[in-house]
């Protein structure tokens, strides 16, 4: 969760003290991000796309139908022709490399602001059959919506001089690549929080302070959208 302006407070400093000014300045962040988008987008308009949350039990990847996505929009399908489908996941980047990562990375990852990754898979079975033991939920998204989306995925992913994705190895499973994001990862900017403001990016009524936890983020995906039974 991003940071919003401190206004001039010096007078109420002296009086209150840090701690109840950082207290308040928490609450103020918080309820700024806890109002959800109206799906307004969706309603009206013909033209959808629909899209895909994966929960792994501890985070949910977004996945995308290759033939939706321009590549301008997001450059990163270069990378993996053939594939049908993409699901992209974010998140704490020492964690995320660590298959089984200790109680150090974990205290870390939550507390201190730290590098992040973008985790790209690509595949072309069903949604259903490639994840079958994940709790999958269906959304329909507006055309306006899904190109906001993957413009904000892109917007993600560091660059070099040259402008290239910097490719950090080999992902978790199957055709899969970590990729460098400009984003940091912090308590209030878990792999959650960063999915459903990025589905709230799309118009869709997500609320990303209640959306910590794998559970708070589906909870919220299956009241806009519909469960699948996997194959």
């Amino acid at each position: 969760m991003s940071p919003g302006k401190l206004l001039r407070c010096s007078d109420n400093v002296s009086q209150m003290g840090w701690l109840r000014v950082l207290m308040l300045f928490v609450s103020v962040v918080c309820t700024a991000c806890s109002a959800p988008v109206k799906n307004m987008e969706v309603t009206g308009e013909l033209s959808h796309r629909t899209i895909y949350l994966v929960s792994h039990g501890w985070h949910a990847g977004i996945v995308l139908r290759r033939t939706d996505i321009a590549d301008k929009w997001l450059p990163v399908v270069e990378d993996f022709p053939g594939a049908d489908y993409l699901e992209i996941g974010w998140g704490d980047r020492d964690y995320y490399h660590t298959p089984d990562a200790h109680v150090g990375l974990i205290i870390k990852a939550a507390l201190l602001p730290t590098d992040s990754v973008l985790h790209i898979v690509g595949f072309s079975k069903t949604v259903t059959r490639y994840f079958p033991s994940s709790e999958i939920v269906s959304i329909e998204v507006s055309a306006a919506g899904f190109e906001k989306l993957t413009r904000r995925i892109a917007g993600s992913f560091a660059h070099d001089e040259a402008g290239e994705r910097l490719p950090t190895g080999s992902g978790l499973y199957g055709n899969s690549r970590f990729y460098l994001s400009t984003e940091r990862y912090h308590l209030f900017n878990t792999c959650n929080v960063w999915t459903a403001r990025s589905l709230q990016t799309a118009g869709l009524a997500m609320t990303p302070a209640t959306a910590i936890s794998v559970d708070g983020l589906m909870s919220q995906a299956r009241e806009i959208g519909v469960v699948l039974q996997t194959e």
